[in-house]
């Protein structure tokens, strides 16, 4: 081709891969929170929190449920898994708040966090129910800014998520340090991208379930239990998913005409946990198999973003097909080498100037907030951007590996992964349990009291 043609193409591809950048930092910079009405309709008594755990005990569960406890919510119920229904049971009894009904303690047969979350549902009796995980911290007036969005009759909110931030390890050594530098980034470019979605179509990648609103009236609808706990995954649907349930409830709110919103502010940011080791590239690996399967099925499957949310299929969804960072970023300057072959030598170098410039600016723009923090941490930017090339080998990986689920990041949790992703055999016939019929619920769960222990619903 000519070298005209290169440049050409060198413009296409580089403004499709830098207009989201512009149009997002606008997006983000001009973003505002919902505020707290100054008479809401709902308060933290009409939230029932639901919290899956696995291990059932531990100082880092006992601080989030205690920090869960101080935004007044009607009830917290912990779900976790038989074995070790006697360890939460322990945990929530020397708690104050267990006196006053406040907390529940049910439990499953195996880790399976849309079986603990499906356990829980049909006992809520608040409008609001909240999902969060079992290493994060809430500020104070968490619920409060989580109710906000909902109070707007007009907007149709189904979902409202917080931001998040890393809890950082307490006098890290090197490799902590670095794994949480890498961790923490990957929190700051969740909250930006989201932040932006939310400004412009609500097109969120994925409600996160680490903190989470739903209308109650969204996860009891007897459709919703069917497919929640019946989700098909694959071409012709030979796999049961029971993994990835933030993204089915993301992706179902968007099909049933609700909207999603993010509370980017200060006291709607909780603390969490990641991976301070190199178990870190596990949970990478995890989130990409996520990703590849849940935006694989909003493309190609569901279909619904691209009329819904066009801009953020542009700007999230299609991130998913595009070639990892190193190739890119290498075609970009082959392209650029291509379509100026026969440019003047002061212009090339002009060219050269202009695109290394918007790489690092590209760089480093989105985690700017992080730095402003902890300004220190500019040093091991050369670490993001290397990490950021390496994350395709990742991606890479998890494209070859969707039939995987596994956790590989933490003790125990893969002991069900088979449960996880079943494959069906098609000659059987799919049953599925109907949560709202009381009596069949009633006989298969029994309840004998708030500490009650209940054997698995098969999903």
């Amino acid at each position: 081709m000519a070298s005209s043609t290169w440049f050409c193409v060198f413009v296409f591809v580089f403004v499709y891969r830098y207009l989201r950048l512009v149009v997002n930092l606008f997006l983000f910079w001009t973003f505002k929170p919902i505020p707290i009405p100054e008479n809401p309709t709902l308060h933290p008594s009409d939230v029932t929190v639901i919290l899956p755990t696995l291990d059932g005990e531990g100082i880092e569960l006992e601080r989030t449920i205690q920090s869960i406890l101080k935004n007044e919510p009607k009830q917290l119920i912990l779900v976790t898994i038989d074995d070790n229904l006697h360890k939460a049971q322990e945990l929530l009894a020397k708690m104050p708040a267990s006196d006053h009904g406040r907390l529940r303690c049910m439990s499953v047969k195996q880790a399976n966090k849309r079986r603990q979350m499906a356990r829980a549902v049909p006992e809520v009796t608040t409008p609001i129910i909240v999902f969060a995980d079992d290493d994060v911290d809430w500020p104070r007036k968490t619920l409060q800014w989580l109710l906000a969005p909902f109070e707007d009759a007009k907007a149709r909110y189904g979902g409202v998520v917080t931001c998040q931030r890393l809890r950082r390890a307490e006098k890290p050594n090197s490799s902590q340090r670095i794994w949480n530098f890498l961790g923490a980034l990957y929190l700051e470019r969740r909250n930006f991208d989201c932040a932006a979605m939310t400004r412009i179509d609500g097109g969120m990648p994925c409600l996160s379930g680490r903190t989470v609103a739903y209308r109650t009236e969204i996860l009891k609808d007897p459709a919703f239990t069917n497919g929640f706990t019946d989700e098909r995954w694959g071409m012709s649907g030979q796999y049961q998913l029971n993994a990835d349930d933030d993204n089915f409830i993301t992706r179902w709110l968007l099909s049933h005409g609700w909207q999603n919103y993010m509370q980017y502010h200060p006291e709607c940011e909780v603390q969490t946990t990641l991976e301070d080791n190199p178990k870190f590239l596990k949970q990478c690996l995890r989130w990409a198999r996520s990703n590849y399967r849940s935006n694989l099925t909003s493309l190609v499957i569901e279909r619904h973003v691209w009329t819904n949310q066009p801009w953020s299929t542009y700007a999230v969804q299609l991130t998913t097909l595009s070639p990892p960072a190193l190739i890119g970023d290498l075609a970009l300057w082959l392209f650029l080498y291509l379509g100026t072959y026969d440019w003047q030598r002061q212009e090339k170098h002009q060219a050269y100037f202009v695109l290394g410039a918007m790489m690092a600016f590209s760089k480093f723009i989105k985690l700017i907030t992080h730095f402003i923090r902890f300004p220190v941490d500019i040093l091991l930017l050369p670490i993001s951007v290397a990490f950021g090339w390496y994350h395709g080998v990742i991606k890479l990986h998890a494209g070859f590996t969707l039939h995987e689920t596994t956790w590989g990041s933490r003790a125990g949790a893969d002991a069900s992964d088979s449960e996880r992703m079943v494959r069906q055999n098609k000659h059987n016939e799919r049953h599925i349990y109907n949560y709202y019929d009381e009596k069949a619920f009633l006989e298969k769960t029994p309840l004998t009291h708030d500490f009650a222990s209940t054997q698995a619903i098969a999903a």
